[in-house]
């Protein structure tokens, strides 16, 4: 048997004495591995980790990035000498769409090279034996991913190809761990079935990017029913709408900081 723990370090929802912030982070527990998925924006996954005792600084080696912006990497300011795996596109400068805001990282592709032993790659990485980082999804449903909200530096709308997830597998099933789903998460579950060779979903945990009670809202609920996901744990950038149709639909629990979850 092996076991998964998360820990959530930095989420829109502050749990007892925990510190919160618009952003995600996770600690990743599996293999005997610590692994940094996503930092949040400031250094708050650091004040928390202490808080439970945990070393970021001294005990991760690898950290993940899901994407290219500011809510999940501008942590990585407060981080350096580790192993940073992530999409090559994650450093494009990148906008909102409506008022040309900037949503893009802090750093640049050279300042994280001088931080970090930088890994970018599209496809997917084994990081430890029962850990994938997932790279570049595959688009494979027509309700995902058809519409954008940003742009890159040339105006062009930017579809986030760089927004990617974890896929574990703990005792020949399989817990899903996103950052923002901004590929869509019934097609990150279905590429990380792909990449992991498990077909029994366990869990699914991070950001679905889901906010209206609306059709894509719908068929992303029958996709769940339809794999008999056991344990939901929609977060961060699920706004409130599509919230209260998950907590209806599965009885969802309120992903807090300092949480600790295990499979």
């Amino acid at each position: 048997m092996n076991n998964l723990k998360i820990t959530i370090l930095t989420e829109n929802v502050a749990g007892r004495k925990f510190l919160a912030e618009h952003g995600l982070s996770y600690l990743i527990e599996i293999d005997g591995e610590k692994i940094l998925f996503d930092t949040g924006h400031t250094n708050v996954f650091l004040k928390n980790a202490a808080m439970l005792g945990i070393d970021i600084c001294n005990d991760v080696e690898n950290v993940v990035l899901s994407h290219g912006h500011w809510d999940h990497g501008d942590g990585l300011q407060f981080i350096k000498n580790k192993k940073l795996i992530t999409h090559p596109t994650s450093f494009i400068k990148r906008y909102r769409k409506a008022d040309k805001s900037p949503v893009g990282l802090s750093l640049n592709r050279e300042q994280i090279k001088n931080k970090f032993n930088l890994i970018e790659s599209k496809v997917p990485v084994q990081i430890t034996k029962n850990l994938f980082f997932l790279g570049e999804i595959l688009l494979q449903n027509n309700f995902e991913a058809q519409t954008t909200t940003f742009v890159d530096d040339a105006g062009n709308p930017d579809f986030m190809p760089d927004d990617t997830a974890l896929a574990a597998i703990v005792n020949n099933e399989l817990v899903v761990i996103t950052g923002c789903s901004h590929s869509g998460i019934c097609n990150i579950i279905e590429y990380a079935k792909k990449v992991s060779g498990i077909t029994n979903v366990k869990a699914v945990i991070g950001g679905f990017h889901l906010k209206h009670q609306n059709l894509r809202t719908k068929k992303t609920v029958e996709y769940f029913k339809n794999n008999s996901v056991e344990t939901l744990f929609p977060s961060h950038c699920t706004e409130l709408p599509a919230l209260a149709t998950f907590y209806n639909e599965f009885n969802i629990q309120q992903v807090k900081t300092g949480m600790q979850i295990k499979f």
